[in-house]
């Protein structure tokens, strides 16, 4: 039994990691970064200096940038310093207007964005931002391992923050509490519902994302074709092609820059609306109720948090994996699934999804989460009928949390010379 402390830091922990977002994280984490040093600075800079590990670069070159048709960072630098608030968090930019836009285009033209790589970054989140004035004063953030995490603030100077990262994953924000499925599992279905009903702003959040979707032309209008005369003859108007199209409207949105906000998980918006989605859309259209709804979407969002906890913020290793492991688990307790059937759905989505790669975030991104989600559901219906991939195939083993952390360690160190390669590729075309 988990005991009420224990309950405590991981109501903690998912009030931690399932927050609202607009726009891809990585390049709103710059944003953010470079919204801090300029109210450090106290006026609007002349030059902004980013450094940025590979990761922040990969996940932010090709993204749509919110409410201004552009993608990539020199317009999410540009707004950061003329209109970002760090207060917001991941929302930093959401007071942003047209005619704010049109100053951040001005503000680029004049050449005083300069990005590079940080080559010797240790973390694969690594944001360090120098903001100068015309007087020759300067202000310097960093934000390390966590999208919203500072570790270095500095005006001149005058160092006003300065918190090392120690070598243990985590930062000080959140608690620190060993997870393991079974844990997952007993919180999501026995903590008092009053207690974790504060999930259902994600469904809130993402289901409107999702809605919103259909009233534009954003990105590569998956969400919009599973919904199209094609689409319901293809695939049918079924509860499995409701669950692709309201995922993928979400993610077409987001990846193409709508001004709509998200509700994430672990830093990503994306896999916020995987962990989400899916669970709503079965739980409504299968008549589950407002009870089961909540558990099932507190099993997915904090079963993509404990992955990610050992995984990183960001890896190799496209989050789809993660997030639709969790809402494959949501899926499976909303179809009267029990414990042995939730390592059984887990063990499925590691079978099948291990080795998906993330090659930064984009459009396209609707198309993995699309076969992510897709995966979800398989694994839930075999997990359903008692079938589980066995320890003698592949990378599972017998015991689900040695499964996942086979999954990890993939994800974390083997494909790291994957993900140098990707960055290579993309920027050499």
């Amino acid at each position: 039994m988990i005991s009420p402390e224990e309950r405590q830091k991981i109501t903690a922990l998912v009030r931690h990691w399932v927050v609202p977002a607009m726009g891809c994280t990585e390049p709103v984490c710059v944003a953010l970064a470079v919204s801090r040093a300029t109210e450090v600075l106290g006026t609007c800079p002349e030059k902004i200096e980013a450094h940025l590990s590979a990761n922040i670069l990969k996940n932010a070159m090709g993204v749509g940038i919110p409410g201004t048709g552009m993608v990539g960072l020199p317009i999410a630098i540009a707004l950061g310093a003329l209109a970002g608030k760090s207060a917001y968090g991941l929302e930093v930019l959401k007071d942003c207007t047209p005619e704010i836009v049109e100053q951040g285009k001005k503000f680029i033209e004049k050449e005083c964005i300069h990005i590079s790589l940080k080559e010797d970054a240790t973390e694969k989140l690594y944001v360090e931002v120098v903001c100068h004035d015309k007087n020759g004063n300067t202000a310097t953030t960093i934000i390390a391992r966590e999208h919203t995490h500072y570790i270095y603030i500095a005006h001149n100077d005058q160092v006003l923050l300065d918190k090392p990262l120690t070598a243990e994953a985590g930062t000080d924000e959140r608690p620190n509490i060993n997870l393991t499925l079974r844990t997952v599992y007993e919180y999501a279905t026995t903590t008092p519902l009053e207690e974790i009903e504060f999930i259902n702003e994600a469904r809130r959040l993402n289901q409107e994302a999702a809605r919103l979707s259909l009233e534009g032309n954003y990105g590569h209008r998956l969400g919009k074709a599973l919904t199209r005369p094609l689409g319901r003859g293809i695939m049918g108007d079924s509860i499995f092609s409701h669950i692709l199209s309201s995922t993928s409207c979400a993610c077409d949105a987001r990846m193409a820059g709508a001004k709509i906000p998200v509700m994430s998980n672990s830093g990503s918006g994306n896999q916020g609306i995987c962990a989400t989605n899916p669970v709503v859309v079965f739980a409504e259209e299968n008549h589950n109720t407002a009870e089961e709804m909540t558990r099932a979407l507190m099993l997915s969002h904090l079963t993509a948090i404990y992955i990610k906890l050992n995984l990183g913020t960001l890896s190799a290793l496209c989050g789809c994996v993660v997030a639709a492991t969790g809402s494959s688990c949501g899926i499976t307790y909303l179809m009267g699934g029990g414990y042995e059937e939730t390592t059984y759905a887990v063990k499925n989505m590691i079978a099948n999804l291990t080795g998906m790669i993330c090659d930064g975030a984009k459009p396209s991104c609707a198309l993995k989460l699309t076969s992510g989600v897709s995966t979800a559901v398989l694994s839930a219906m075999l997990a359903m009928q008692g079938n589980c991939v066995s320890s003698v195939e592949g990378i599972i083993d017998e015991d689900v949390d040695k499964s996942i952390r086979n999954l990890i360690s993939i994800g974390a160190d083997s494909m790291n010379e994957t993900d140098k390669r990707v960055l290579d590729i993309m920027t050499s075309k």
